[in-house]
């Protein structure tokens, strides 16, 4: 595992370590934050924790066309109960990831200086978010980075009420053009969705 300094770079992927860690340190300075993720590397990391960067093989994906949309889930999306939204409030959405408790995480990893680095990608057009709204009030979104490049790297979605993040995220999928949507890491809800798993070096070639 290497240490960064101040200079953008990364060692070659297949340097990290069987659980994905690539390297430690450096900052999230919006330039090397486009540059990891062009590279197929992501910081996640907790607060009492140094910045890790990841590029785990295999990489969990999911393949728009393969998206799994079950019975329940189109009656919920039919019952237009919600409206979904994008980039209309970014920083709300990503306020929310942070705050929403996960199973195993004894802490956020969505840090404070996290959501400064990611607010500065999104008002320069690299990253976005997905809200979900009821009654005028957000119960639900998503947000990650895109490059432009047919690739959208989901980072993180909460919901304050049952299945609102999907409602959020099979809406985005099914009104975007990206040809792969990237997970990062496997989770029971995106395999129910329909995300799988690939090697690092196919995913690769999509970016």
């Amino acid at each position: 595992m290497k240490y960064l300094t101040q200079e953008i770079w990364f060692p070659d992927v297949n340097e990290a370590n069987e659980d994905g860690i690539l390297a430690i340190g450096g900052d999230l300075s919006v330039e090397r934050l486009v540059y990891a993720y062009k590279k197929g590397v992501f910081p996640w990391f907790e607060a009492e924790e140094p910045i890790l960067w990841w590029s785990p093989d295999p990489r969990f994906v999911l393949f728009p066309d393969k998206l799994k949309v079950s019975k329940s889930m189109k009656q919920i999306l039919r019952n237009k109960n919600y409206v979904v939204t994008v980039n209309k409030a970014f920083k709300e959405v990503v306020g929310a990831c942070s705050k929403i408790k996960r199973e195993g995480q004894g802490g956020t990893w969505i840090t404070n200086n996290m959501i400064d680095a990611y607010i500065k990608l999104h008002e320069l057009g690299f990253a976005k978010s997905v809200e979900v709204w009821k009654d005028d009030m957000l119960v639900g979104g998503l947000y990650g980075v895109d490059l432009g490049n047919d690739v959208f790297c989901g980072e993180s979605m909460f919901a304050k009420e049952s299945n609102v993040s999907k409602v959020g995220f099979i809406t985005f999928i099914q009104n975007t053009n990206y040809k792969l949507i990237d997970c990062q890491v496997y989770t029971n809800h995106l395999e129910s969705l329909g995300a799988e798993e690939i090697s690092r070096d196919v995913f690769l070639k999509y970016l």
